[in-house]
């Protein structure tokens, strides 16, 4: 009885102490059986926003045949997901971007998995007036060049620039496409879809970007450029020019559950359901093929 009398509170209080930490970061952590919990089954899943809606819903999945498995799922952006699996600090660094592509990542210690395409797209407040641009107006626009909606053909309001922050995978690739090098007019940096989405929709004269899994046309309104519309089947074939891979990196020894994780996730379970419920297009849809260097070619 003295044993237990001594081990219980300690329990409590690590009990407590592990979910104030998951709390405070704002992880997403499914746990169906803590008592066995060990190393090895242990998953920490960082990094893309983008990528994250679809991460969390596939884990609860998951979660229904592998009881005992701890799967935590947090955003932070792409940079921070590649330079925390590439320290260790995390299991899976999930990125919009590859590895080579960013900064201080060594990509050659990393194992890349791929598992989805996601389109993205510009968005505006619904009342600026305005629901097409030419690519070389979207660029002066984020450049600063171009700052009423007036001057193409909408509303005479005042353009608000809201941009991602550094490190976020959606930006670079949204850059990629538009920007070409230029530089970004200095703006307000946000650094996840979700909040994107919210300022947009509240702000008269917005302007942003944002994945297709986060594109609520009742709240914000999508821009098609040169009359091209951000579908999914434009993505397929790159008429529609803005998308991205949506890759899960790991160390090249990584645990054998994040390795069943990871292929749960491209299982034709997944990506006949929840990829395309969610916004998602899987990799076996696309016409084409897109490399580190953004060059695409056909299949």
């Amino acid at each position: 009885m003295h044993t237990i009398k001594e081990s219980f509170p300690k329990t409590i209080l690590a009990f407590v102490a592990s979910w104030s930490v998951m709390l405070a970061t704002g992880a997403m952590v499914i746990n169906h059986n803590p008592a066995t919990v060990n190393a090895d089954t242990k998953i920490t899943a960082v990094g893309s926003t983008a990528l994250q809606p679809l991460i969390e819903q596939v884990a609860t999945k998951y979660q229904a045949s592998h009881s005992g498995v701890t799967i935590t799922v947090q955003g932070g952006g792409s940079g921070t997901g590649l330079s925390q699996v590439q320290s260790g600090a995390v299991t899976i660094g999930n990125s919009d971007i590859f590895a080579s592509q960013q900064t201080g990542i060594t990509a050659s210690k990393l194992t890349d998995h791929k598992v989805a395409v996601v389109g993205m797209a510009p968005v505006v407040n619904k009342k600026s007036g305005v629901k097409n641009v030419t690519m070389a107006q979207l660029k002066k626009i984020f450049t600063g060049k171009i700052t009423n909606w007036k001057q193409v053909g909408g509303k005479n309001q005042k353009i608000v620039v809201v941009n991602r922050a550094e490190g976020s995978g959606t930006r670079a690739t949204f850059e990629n496409a538009v920007l070409k090098g230029a530089t970004a007019v200095k703006s307000q940096e946000q650094d996840s879809n979700g909040t994107v989405e919210k300022i947009v929709s509240s702000t008269p004269g917005a302007v942003s970007y944002l994945a297709f899994s986060y594109i609520n046309k009742a709240k914000v309104q999508p821009l098609s450029i040169n009359h091209v519309k951000p579908t999914d089947k434009n993505v397929t074939t790159n008429k529609w020019k803005i998308w991205s891979y949506e890759h899960m990196y790991t160390q090249k020894k990584t645990s054998k559950e994040a390795k069943a994780f990871i292929k749960y996730v491209k299982s034709k379970t997944i990506q006949k359901s929840l990829v395309k419920k969610l916004g998602y297009i899987s990799i076996s849809q696309m016409k084409v093929t897109k490399n580190e260097n953004n060059k695409v070619t056909k299949n």
